[in-house]
């Protein structure tokens, strides 16, 4: 029999796309639903397992990951990972458990389940959060997490900060330009260099996103009718790829217009869109709004309505440099022992010319011999070079992106002693009181002062982690798995979804980071897929901005010395207002280190707070504020522009 269901969909999409969009009086005022997702982690809950389904194996918590704990207060087996949320604080933190051990041949599973990065429990992780409050953080305990007895070498924890993180190494013997010993699994989150023709097709792209207006015609809520809202995006997405088509190949979309057929250029469309996000994720300064609408369009085109419609799926996963190493047979390159040395950022800082010349040359060597040795009639030395190229490109953006925050902690921890001691100037006093300066927290000096290193240090594990977590990023929003509901959170109509995989990385990190510290002060609430942070693209973004905020401060502060020396009315201006250079370095910081941490910026009470999400938030309060602090002419003088990635 004859198959007739191309000849029908093409029939549907004619008629959708030549429809008029009037109203119709009998089409449903039934608009989507819009509740609000009340769940501060992006997870999807699990669904009861019977009695005779549920693996024993299993966490009880997130029932994901292989148990390794058994709690002899709690009766049940979890994971490192949901133990240690559970037992944080309270009387749970006083619970013994005991390893479950296991026959060494079961371990490589593990290591390999880790890898898939399964989705969590939601409920799990309200447990772990179970009485934070992110106006307050009084009912945290200021004491050491509760720590694991015995070897963690094998635990999820570790295993996933190894394979999240490349590795949690002490603060004070970090290094910026330090590799990853275990290349494979960074090579799989590294984007591949766009080519010369890469990127003459990206510059269309770009001009075509630059002037559409997707969001502003579909996230509204005159198109909340379902009916309605499907048709707007199908018209709108037919006529951006369309308009994609003619402007590459004319006499190619003049076809596409009048057959309508889009299912024959799923390749190219596919390709372009792929290297529009590949180039985001390698340069997150740039398509700053163009991303935006790009990633919503696509969200909506890989939906099961609009892909019936369309008759194919532009998604197409991310080129990295493991991928093309791995198609031709040659994931050894990864292995070479010159590999480090072939990758690694020639820093300026501190060496002299006659070094930076040496480690250039060896750099250059040790592309040379890479290439010699692997190169084929399968893989070219373009191919090669290009991810070498690309790994170094992560490399310098992990040393860029690192390097303000590990100054910042240098600077907290140089400037301002951990306890204020009686003969210390109480100016200097980190503590902020509630309902003063705005503070929505009440903290004395040393409590502030963890509270303020613990961030630093969260945000710069999220910054070695960046690539990644774009990557994780790009696969929740494009997955299809969990549909967005489009709900008015107070700031205008957001796309709230649930991100299990960056929920899950976040997680991780948040729990490493826990381990390392001393103790932990305030909320551990992970705002995601909630009216606060309604999906994994306003995360990532929000997260993104951390170096813009720092950059100018450290900037700002390195500058002062020369400032000083540059003219005498400069010098005679900083001693007579602000008492000397060192005395208005502190000035800075004191005010930074108070009042960018005090629980401000939200539009209540209850969104504020010592949350994970609510300390980039005081922040960005700060800086809102900067114009008005007496040292704003020192940042001017120093180049400030703007917190927007430029300094003058």
């Amino acid at each position: 029999m004859a198959d007739y269901s191309g000849i029908s969909r093409l029939r549907r999409l004619s008629e959708l796309l030549e429809h008029e969009a009037d109203e119709d009086d009998d089409m449903s005022s039934e608009s989507v639903p819009v509740s609000a997702v009340g769940v501060c982690v992006g997870g999807i809950a699990d669904e009861p397992m019977d009695d005779e389904e549920e693996d024993a194996d299993k966490c009880i918590e997130c029932r994901h990951q292989r148990s390794e704990v058994f709690c002899e207060q709690c009766h049940d087996h979890f994971c490192r990972l949901c133990y240690g949320g559970q037992h944080r604080k309270g009387n749970r933190r006083h619970h013994t458990f005991q390893e479950i051990l296991r026959a060494p041949e079961t371990e490589p599973k593990a290591i390999e389940a880790t890898n898939a990065v399964p989705v969590p429990a939601t409920s799990s992780f309200r447990k772990y959060n179970e009485g934070d409050d992110d106006s307050s953080d009084e009912s945290d305990d200021n004491s050491r997490p509760s720590r694991f007895r015995g070897s963690s070498s094998r635990n999820i924890c570790s295993l996933m900060g190894s394979f999240f993180l490349g590795g949690m190494r002490p603060l004070e013997s970090a290094k910026p330009t330090t590799i990853n010993s275990n290349m494979r699994e960074r090579a799989k989150f590294i984007p591949v260099r766009l080519t010369y023709e890469e990127r003459k097709r990206l510059r269309t792209l770009e001009a075509a996103l630059n002037v559409c207006h997707y969001t502003d015609k579909i996230d509204t809520a005159a198109a909340l009718n379902p009916t309605k809202r499907t048709r707007l995006q199908l018209q709108e997405i037919a006529g951006f790829l369309s308009g994609l088509v003619v402007s590459m190949d004319y006499k190619a979309g003049q076809t596409l217009l009048d057959e309508k057929q889009f299912e024959p250029l799923e390749r190219f469309f596919g390709e372009l869109f792929e290297l529009g996000r590949r180039y985001k994720i390698m340069n997150p300064e740039k398509m700053r709004g163009e991303y935006g609408s790009m990633m919503y369009l696509l969200q909506d085109a890989v939906s099961p309505a609009i892909q019936d419609l369309l008759g194919f799926s532009p998604f197409k996963p991310l080129k990295t440099a493991y991928t093309v190493l791995e198609s031709h047979d040659a994931l050894a390159v990864l292995d070479h022992p010159l590999i480090e040395t072939a990758t690694m950022v020639v820093a300026p800082e501190g060496k002299s010319r006659a070094k930076i010349q040496a480690q250039i040359k060896a750099k250059d060597a040790a592309i040379r011999e890479i290439t010699r040795t692997f190169m084929s009639t399968k893989l070219s030395m373009e191919d090669i070079q290009q991810c070498l190229y690309s790994i170094a490109d992560n490399n310098y953006h992990l040393y860029f992106e690192r390097d303000p925050i590990d100054k910042m902690i240098q600077l907290l921890q140089h400037h301002f002693p951990a306890e204020l001691s009686a003969n210390d100037d109480q100016k200097y006093s980190l503590a902020i009181v509630s309902g003063s300066d705005g503070a929505r927290l009440s903290h004395s000096h040393t409590r502030q002062y963890h509270y303020v290193l613990q961030s630093l240090t969260l945000w710069r594990e999220i910054a070695h982690d960046m690539f990644r977590l774009w990557c994780l990023t790009d696969e929740d929003l494009l997955s299809g798995a969990a549909p967005y509901q489009l709900t008015d959170t107070g700031q205008g109509l957001h796309r709230i979804q649930q991100s299990p995989l960056i929920s899950r990385a976040m997680h991780v990190i948040l729990h490493t980071t826990q381990e390392r510290l001393d103790y932990w002060v305030g909320s551990s609430v992970i705002h995601l897929g909630d009216k606060n942070v309604p999906n994994a693209l306003m995360f990532i973004d929000k997260y993104a901005q951390v170096g813009h905020i720092l950059r100018p401060i450290v900037k700002t502060i390195d500058e002062i010395d020369k400032l000083a020396e540059k003219t005498l009315e400069l010098k005679k201006f900083i001693d007579t207002t602000f008492g000397g250079t060192e005395t208005l370095k502190k000035d800075i910081l004191v005010d930074f280190f108070r009042e960018a941490f005090d629980g401000s910026g939200a539009d209540n009470f209850f969104d504020a707070g010592s949350c994970i999400d609510g300390r980039l938030t005081s922040a960005w309060n700060w800086c809102s504020r900067l114009h008005t602090k007496k040292f704003f002419p020192i940042f001017k003088l120093a180049g400030f522009v703007g917190f927007d990635g430029k300094f003058g």
